[in-house]
C-alpha cells in the first residue's frame, strides 16, 4: 500500500521486524559539544557611542600661575567600565577648566571639548600628557611649587591630566630603585656638607638658606625629571631630585 507524504523530510530511520517487538526505539542523545555553553561576561571598552551616564566621578586639581592673575580649577570626571567585575577600570570621560580669568576663555573652552572628544574616542589616550607638555610660552615659562619648571600654562594642564591618569592607574611611572634612591642621597649629603664646609670659613657671612623648592640654591634645571635640582659636583653635572648625571 502506498502513503503519500505531505511534509517535508526531516530525517528518517529504518525499522526492522525485530526492531518493533523490541519497542520504539529512543532518540539518540544528543552529544555533549552541542550543548550551549555558557556566555562569557560581555567586556566593556571605551568608545565615542557609550552613552554618558547620569553621575561620574572625578578629582578638581588647583593651578597657580605667575601667567595669570586667577586660579585656574581643572576637574577631570571618569566613567567606571565593568562596574562590580575583575574587569572593573575608571577612564577619563570629560575635563573642565574654570577661573575667573575671562581672557583666555575661548582657548580653554576649545581645548576642554578637544580633549573630552579623544578622552570619549577610546584607545590609549595617555599620549595627550606628552602632546600637551611639549608646548612652549614664546614669553617665556615658569617654576611651580617644588622648583619643577612649566614650559607654558597648557604644560601644566598636561602635567594635572597626568597626575589624575596616575592616580586611576591608567599612567604606571616607574619608581626609582633602592640603589638609585640611596646614590642620589648620598650625592645631595656630600654636598650639602661640602657647601657647608665653604660658608663655615667667613664668621660674618651666614650660610644662604636652602631653596624653597628644597634643593640648594643655585641649582639649575636638570634635562630628565625638569626639576631645579642639577649641581656641580666633583666637575660634572648631577640632578639630586632623580640622580640623573652627565658624566653618567
Amino acid at each position: 500500500m502506498a502513503i503519500k507524504i505531505d511534509q517535508k523530510i526531516k530525517g528518517y530511520n529504518v525499522v526492522k521486524p525485530e526492531d518493533k517487538a523490541a519497542g520504539p526505539v529512543a532518540p539518540p542523545a544528543a552529544p555533549a559539544a552541542a550543548k550551549e555553553a555558557p556566555k562569557a561576561a560581555e567586556v566593556i571598552q571605551m568608545h565615542e557611542s557609550l552613552e554618558r551616564p547620569e553621575t561620574l566621578v572625578g578629582s578638581t586639581y588647583k593651578i597657580k600661575s605667575p601667567l595669570f592673575e586667577h586660579a585656574l580649577y581643572v576637574t577631570v570626571n571618569d566613567i567606571v567600565l565593568n562596574a562590580g567585575t575583575q574587569y572593573e577600570q575608571r577612564r577619563p570621560f570629560e575635563i573642565f577648566i574654570n577661573s575667573k580669568n575671562m581672557d583666555h576663555f575661548q582657548w580653554i573652552v576649545a581645548l576642554t571639548r578637544i580633549i573630552s572628544a579623544v578622552f570619549r574616542k577610546g584607545g590609549d589616550v595617555t599620549f595627550l600628557v606628552e602632546e600637551m607638555k611639549a608646548v612652549f610660552d614664546p614669553r617665556g615659562g615658569y617654576f611651580k611649587a617644588g622648583g619643577v619648571y612649566m614650559p607654558s600654562i597648557v604644560a601644566e594642564i598636561g602635567a594635572v591630566i597626568e597626575q589624575h591618569m596616575k592616580t586611576i592607574g591608567l599612567i604606571h611611572d616607574p619608581e626609582m630603585d633602592e640603589s638609585t634612591r640611596k646614590l642620589v642621597a648620598e650625592k645631595r649629603a656630600a654636598y650639602e656638607a661640602a657647601a657647608a664646609g665653604k660658608k663655615a670659613a667667613p664668621a660674618t657671612t651666614d650660610a644662604p638658606a636652602e631653596a624653597s623648592n628644597g634643593f640648594p640654591p643655585g641649582a639649575t634645571l636638570c634635562a630628565k625629571c625638569n626639576t631645579q635640582a642639577l649641581v656641580l659636583m666633583d666637575g660634572c653635572q648631577t640632578c639630586l631630585n632623580c640622580g640623573y648625571s652627565k658624566c653618567g
